[in-house]
């Protein structure tokens, strides 16, 4: 970038909690504040790359496509058991197929490259080969949002060039430290409610790798928080009790709760950020809210 963005958007991943992340972008844009860059991870990076080619109107049209997204119908991840299973006997790694997904974003980008953004936008994934983060800001857009979004097991990496890529959530779940790179002066981390769900001690085999996963997706996350100076990070909050980190059942029903999502981040983000302009004012701590 050619000069240190004033304000950074930070959108982390989530899957289908990331309804979330939409209302927190209406409160932005309803107190006026416009960001200079845009960073994302996963569902960050859709979201991300729909406010940066169009922050006017973006919030209000994700708001609308993630209603729709709450039907069966219009979720590019739906599909018979027996579609799945017929994804992942020709894939054998993945039980879905990048093509909903990608026509998704062709249909609703107005643009095709980094360059035509409104909006800097910057998206990550992990890179297979070389075992690495890899950030992507110009050329064509869709094939890294993909590959930000590419999550093992549930779809096949993403290959551009001569590299295949995973979930950028594998190597910077919700990429605070990037922002800090820039130079940014003001951070709004907005997230999907995950990281305020503690852990706990697995108790099923199965419960194990989530764990670890956790794990391995949280430190960063809040080891950057801890050494950004006071006050630049502003972790935004869901308003919404996160699903159990364990249950998959919870998980499902957010797709039911979408709208619900959406208005809950809304009005804790409007409120929040109401308490910026009034240091004395009894809303969360963003230090304290963040660990």
């Amino acid at each position: 970038m050619g000069h240190k963005p004033r304000v950074a958007f930070v959108l982390g991943g989530g899957g289908v909690l990331g309804a979330s992340e939409v209302g927190m972008l209406q409160a932005l844009s309803d107190a006026g504040i416009v960001a200079d860059v845009v960073l994302g991870t996963s569902i960050g990076a859709v979201n991300g790359v729909a406010y940066a080619a169009d922050p006017d109107n973006a919030p209000k049209r994700l708001a609308e496509l993630w209603t729709q997204l709450g039907e069966e119908d219009d979720n590019p991840f739906s599909g018979s058991m027996l579609g799945r299973l017929a994804t992942l006997a020709r894939t054998r790694t993945a039980v879905h197929e990048h093509a909903g997904l990608r026509d998704l974003l062709a249909s609703s980008l107005p643009v095709s490259t980094f360059e035509e953004l409104a909006i800097p936008f910057q998206c990550v994934a992990a890179s297979i080969e070389r075992a690495r983060a890899v950030w992507f800001d110009h050329g064509e857009l869709i094939p890294p949002v993909l590959a930000s979004c590419a999550v093992p097991g549930l779809l096949p990496p993403v290959r551009i060039g001569d590299e295949h890529f995973y979930d950028g959530g594998l190597v910077h779940s919700i990429p605070v430290g990037r922002a800090i790179e820039l130079g940014a002066e003001t951070i709004f981390a907005l997230h999907v409610g995950r990281v305020e769900a503690p852990l706990t001690v697995p108790e099923k085999p199965w419960q194990v790798g989530l764990v670890a996963f956790e794990i391995g997706r949280r430190h960063r996350f809040h080891e950057e928080v801890d050494k950004a100076p006071p006050g630049l990070v502003h972790v935004l909050p869901t308003g919404y009790d996160p699903p159990r980190w364990d249950d998959p059942r919870q998980l499902r029903q957010s797709m039911a709760n979408l709208t619900e999502r959406i208005e809950a981040a809304r009005e804790a983000t409007a409120t929040y950020l109401a308490f910026l302009d009034d240091p004395g004012g009894p809303g969360p701590r963003v230090d304290e809210q963040a660990r």
